[in-house]
This record gives C-alpha cells, sequence and structure tokens, in this order.
C-alpha cells in the first residue's frame, strides 16, 4: 500500500476562522478527514501533519524521503520565501505536490511567486480543499518530474501544473 504524506504549514491551523471569505468555513480538522477518506478510497494509507515552525516542516520533509511514496504539501507563506524549505523539498526523492486552498496567482503580487514550486512535480492552486485530492491524484499517476525554475512562465494562471504538461482537472462529480 502506497503512503502519502499530507503537511500544511503555518496558520492552516486556523482554516474556519482565518479569512473564511478566501479559506471558507471548514477546518484543519475536517480536510484532513477529507484527505484520509479519499486517499483510503484510493488505496492510500495517509498520515497528516501541520506546524507552524520551520524546522518542524524540514524536519518533516526529510522524513518523507524515507518512509513516504509521495507529499502534498501546501507551505502556506512559506511559499513565498522559505529557502530552507524550497531546499528540504529538494533535497528528497520522494515527489512533492505544493497545494493552495486560493488560486494565489489571483491574490496580491507578492503572492505570484513560489520558490518552493519549482523542486515540487506539480502545482494545484484555487481548487479549495478539492486540489487536495487533486495532488494526491497526480501522485499516483506517478508525476516525477520536477517543474523547475521559470516554470510559471509557460502556464497561464489558475492551472494545475504538473512538470512536463498542463492540465486544468475537472471538479468530479
Amino acid at each position: 500500500m502506497k503512503k502519502i504524506l499530507l503537511i500544511n504549514g503555518p496558520n492552516l491551523n486556523m482554516l474556519g476562522i482565518r479569512e473564511p471569505g478566501v479559506y471558507g468555513n471548514d477546518t484543519l480538522e475536517s480536510l484532513e478527514r477529507m484527505f484520509c477518506d479519499y486517499a483510503k478510497s484510493r488505496g492510500v494509507a495517509a498520515k497528516c501533519f501541520q506546524s507552524n515552525h520551520e524546522g518542524e516542516l524540514v524536519e518533516k520533509l526529510h522524513e518523507a524521503h524515507f518512509n513516504f511514496d509521495g507529499v502534498v504539501y501546501n507551505p502556506g507563506a512559506h511559499t513565498h520565501y522559505s529557502y530552507a524549505i524550497r531546499d528540504a523539498v529538494g533535497s528528497i526523492a520522494t515527489p512533492v505536490v505544493e497545494v493552495h486552498i486560493s488560486d494565489v496567482s489571483a491574490r496580491e503580487a507578492w503572492r505570484n511567486v513560489s520558490v518552493v514550486a519549482p523542486a515540487c512535480v506539480a502545482q494545484v492552486k484555487g481548487r479549495g480543499f478539492q486540489g487536495y485530492c487533486d495532488a494526491l491524484d497526480i501522485l499516483l499517476d506517478g508525476a516525477a518530474e520536477r517543474l523547475g525554475e521559470g516554470f510559471e512562465e509557460v502556464y497561464a494562471p489558475g492551472q494545475v501544473i504538473i512538470a512536463g504538461k498542463s492540465a486544468r482537472r475537472e471538479e468530479k462529480q
């Protein structure tokens, strides 16, 4: 059985409270429950982790190298500036999909840059909680090539970005 790690970074413990107009009213617990249920339906064992601390997130990514087949990761604000997180993702062979609940490319200008995504095999944004399931599907489809530097110049905003191709995944019914 494949094992997938779901990691949520800073402030995602505040889902349901923080900016409900952007992130909705559902909690981190409901997100994790939904993700684990979906993973189970796909024959996958899922483990969830959230931290507001960069060092803990780096250590969890390092652990993933030895213990998981893939990582679904919402780095939160670390997306835009944490080279420590970027290097941790880049240092492991385990494929990582970066996911965001909102479409960060359609928000404030500073949110348009992801220093983490080039080390990831895909980026999913603006799909709400469904984006986490999309990210799991991408991992199960075998995505392994990293996006690389300059990837954002190749893809239109709002797309699900997978290394070597782009796809707009439709909402699953």
